[in-house]
């Protein structure tokens, strides 16, 4: 995975704010650019230095493996949650996840300019790299 992408990714993770969640291809849908699958490879390899358990899948649920940890998350952060994670929280049994259309990260004016940014640095850095060699020489 190219080293831009993942910069992007984890730049526009951290515009994430607490109480908020994203599905992963919310993600990409806001940059422009990958898709789901990229996006969730990007914080299963990179994503332990931002918010990674405001990312998630379309489902609600927590990253595979990461469950009770990110449960601590979303209780401390206020993320509207659905099922039995009292249960969980208590003896690690009972199913929750995410309430996404409760939680969706809706941005504002303000975030939507530093994601317009995030994404035209992208385009720009893979347009570069990915230009003939004549074209970069202009």
């Amino acid at each position: 995975m190219r080293t831009e992408y993942v910069e992007a990714v984890l730049a526009l993770v951290e515009l994430v704010p607490p109480g908020a969640a994203v599905a992963y291809g919310d993600v990409a849908e806001l940059l422009g650019s990958g898709g789901a699958r990229q996006v969730g490879s990007v914080m299963s390899h990179h994503g332990s230095g931002v918010a990674w358990w405001r990312v998630l899948r379309a489902n609600g649920e927590a990253p595979q493996g990461l469950e009770a940890e990110a449960l601590q998350f979303y209780v401390r952060e206020g993320t509207p949650l659905l099922g039995r994670y009292q249960d969980f929280l208590r003896t690690g049994e009972g199913h929750w996840r995410v309430d996404l259309m409760a939680a969706r990260w809706a941005p504002e004016d303000g975030d939507f300019d530093l994601i317009d940014a995030i994404a035209e640095r992208l385009e720009r850095r893979l347009h570069k790299m990915s230009a003939p060699d004549d074209e970069m020489t202009v």
